[in-house]
């Protein structure tokens, strides 16, 4: 018995723990963290960081000496026959003797060392390795900031549609209330029919509204697992609510920050495209030069008429080989030519796109600094108007239990009402994602 109860609290304990490691609960800076370090394309990001590392070495080894090895072994199952006048081994003119030059079996084995002495190419691609490497780095920085938007979008939403649930279930509460008194009072015959109906319409749309807002509950959480990197069932538990949030986002000091438009992210990557685009003009330019590689090559030759090559009394005969190899471009019907003023084309348009993405990213930075504003004008705007609604609904609720207010009233103040919330709650995430805006381009 005791051992029974000993297993069984085991496996009661490993199932907690279990539940315990499939349930996460993060705050919005957490989140982050734990996105950019679990999220699929910053995951991906890594890795082309080391792709690129690995790249360079690979062009750059290109350059260094190679060493290459071959061996070859072939068996004539039936060796070649050629005929030899006769008088050659003292018979007759006139008639020939069959030979058989060799023997049938043949080993050979080789070491070739190549040095490559001068490539025009090999240069400009070395060269290149370190804008590729940037790039990369770069392109990891700006994943990285797409993912910690991401990030606070997904949680923002997530936020909003908890408390859209939960607005929703006291709205629905507030009038399975109003329904039942107006119930009671038409069935004593103090009210009309239509007031019943009135409530039941709105009671329809807010049930309506509510399973809504659950299903959103559930595709947000989902959607926000799958930018943490997580399992979309994952049990994520957010630890801030979207009103604190809203108002750890407000900083107008932000708007002042000096910005360095050399520190944006986007203006790396249309460097980045300028510098490649000049050194394929560059690369292209260079295939008119000649090219130089040196060899040396030892190697040995085996004969038998069986395979015994691998026997230490078999004789190997050596042979080396030393040369250089010199490739002198000529004339390519001006192939070269045309390609050259290609790449010089692609390089004057990288050029003016990178003028084009300064000017972008001014004019970006200004609209997300009007926008900034913007929510922040609009969630102060709405929290008002929620203030209001909330006290017009309260009043058109004793009126209308004074007999002072029609159902038809009432049923606007709560439509009314109903309106401000949401709006209410989207200003919030305006806020939130607003900032977030201004953050990326300024590269916070």
């Amino acid at each position: 018995m005791r051992t029974t109860l000993i297993i069984v609290f085991l496996i009661l304990s490993w199932f907690s723990q279990a539940q315990e490691t499939n349930s996460y609960s993060f705050s919005l800076d957490e989140a982050i963290d734990y996105a950019l370090e679990h999220n699929y394309s910053a995951l991906n990001a890594t890795r082309d960081m080391t792709d690129a590392q690995k790249l360079k070495w690979e062009t750059i080894a290109d350059g260094l000496p190679q060493i290459s090895g071959a061996i070859s072994y072939q068996n004539q199952l039936k060796q070649p026959v050629t005929q030899i006048p006769a008088e050659f081994f003292g018979g007759e003119p006139g008639t020939f003797q069959e030979v058989v030059f060799g023997q049938a079996q043949s080993a050979t084995a080789t070491a070739t060392l190549t040095q490559q002495i001068f490539d025009g190419s090999y240069i400009v691609g070395v060269q290149a390795t370190k804008t590729f490497l940037d790039y990369s780095k770069n392109n990891k920085e700006k994943t990285d900031l797409d993912v910690r938007k991401s990030v606070v979008e997904a949680y923002g939403n997530f936020l909003l549609a908890q408390e859209s649930v939960k607005i929703s279930e006291n709205n629905k509460a507030t009038l399975e209330k109003n329904l039942y008194e107006t119930k009671r009072i038409y069935e004593n015959g103090l009210g009309d029919e239509e007031s019943v109906d009135q409530l039941q319409i709105t009671l329809s749309s807010v049930e309506s509204q509510l399973k809504n807002a659950k299903r959103l509950e559930k595709i947000t959480l989902q959607m926000l697992n799958l930018v943490l990197g997580l399992p979309i069932e994952t049990e994520t538990i957010l630890t801030e609510n979207l009103d604190d949030l809203t108002q750890k986002q407000i900083d107008f000091g932000l708007l002042d920050t000096d910005f360095s438009i050399e520190k944006n992210v986007d203006y790396k990557l249309a460097l980045n495209l300028t510098e490649q685009r000049f050194f394929e003009h560059k690369l292209a330019k260079s295939r008119a030069l000649p090219t130089l590689n040196a060899f040396v090559n030892y190697g040995g030759s085996s004969f038998s008429d069986r395979f015994n090559f691998l026997s230490s009394g078999q004789q190997w005969f050596g042979s080396s080989v030393m040369g250089f190899d010199l490739n002198i471009p000529i004339f390519s019907s001006l192939k070269r030519s045309a390609s050259t003023q290609r790449a010089k084309i692609a390089l004057e348009q990288a050029k003016t796109q990178f003028t084009e993405a300064e000017q972008q990213i001014q004019l970006q930075l200004e609209s997300a600094k009007s926008d900034y504003i913007l929510a922040i004008d609009e969630y102060g705007t709405s929290k008002d108007n929620l203030a209001l609604a909330e006290r017009i609904e309260h009043k058109n609720q004793v009126k209308y239990s004074e007999g002072l207010a029609t159902s038809f009233e009432l049923r606007q103040a709560q439509t009314q009402l109903y309106s401000s919330q949401q709006e209410y709650l989207q200003s919030m995430v305006d806020v939130i994602n607003s900032k977030t805006e201004l953050e990326t381009i300024l590269n916070q």
